[in-house]
């Protein structure tokens, strides 16, 4: 697996990731995550992570042997605005998604080495990223897996109701 840095044009296949990482939650009957609209279909969602695509994001994708797009992880020195702030610079990682066909594969891990050896290349001394809360929990425990701390829950209003959230780091 080779990781590069993306840019604009690979906006698409990121909507693409995350199109499938919908499609699979969904078969799963786990739909408070994303929903059950695909991104790519929704202009909101396409305005927002076209944003990704430009500074101060930096966008790492994780190709295959065949060169094919199979995860993406945006980070920013910048957190969102629901994220509490922290004293001293973060690196904060704002989506990270994998082609879900490939699960288990160790696309995500590969990413987070990624982002942690950049934000050791930028002397930052912490990484940080958010997740869904809610359900089972499931996903916090994969970042748990991956070692991350976690420290706090959040919540954002969104039109399907509240969404649960749950900051996790790592100090480098």
């Amino acid at each position: 697996m080779k990781i590069r840095t993306g840019g604009p044009e690979d906006i698409p296949d990121i909507l693409s990731l995350l199109d499938g990482a919908v499609a699979w939650l969904a078969a799963q009957g786990r739909t408070r995550q994303w929903g059950e609209h695909t991104f790519s279909g929704t202009p909101a969602r396409v305005e927002h992570i076209g944003k990704y695509g430009h500074e101060p994001f930096l966008i790492r994708l994780a190709l295959d042997d065949e060169g094919r797009t199979v995860g993406s992880c945006v980070l920013s020195e910048g957190r969102p605005e629901y994220a509490t702030p922290v004293d001293g610079p973060e690196l904060y990682i704002r989506n990270l998604v994998t082609d879900r066909t490939r699960k288990g594969s160790g696309i995500g891990a590969a990413l987070i080495a990624d982002a942690l050896d950049e934000a050791r290349r930028r002397g930052i001394g912490l990484l940080r990223v958010d997740c869904f809360a809610g359900g089972d929990r499931k996903l916090v425990g994969q970042y748990r897996a991956l070692g991350f701390t976690e420290t706090e829950l959040f919540e954002v209003e969104q039109p399907a109701g509240l969404w649960q959230g749950q900051i996790l780091a790592i100090r480098l």
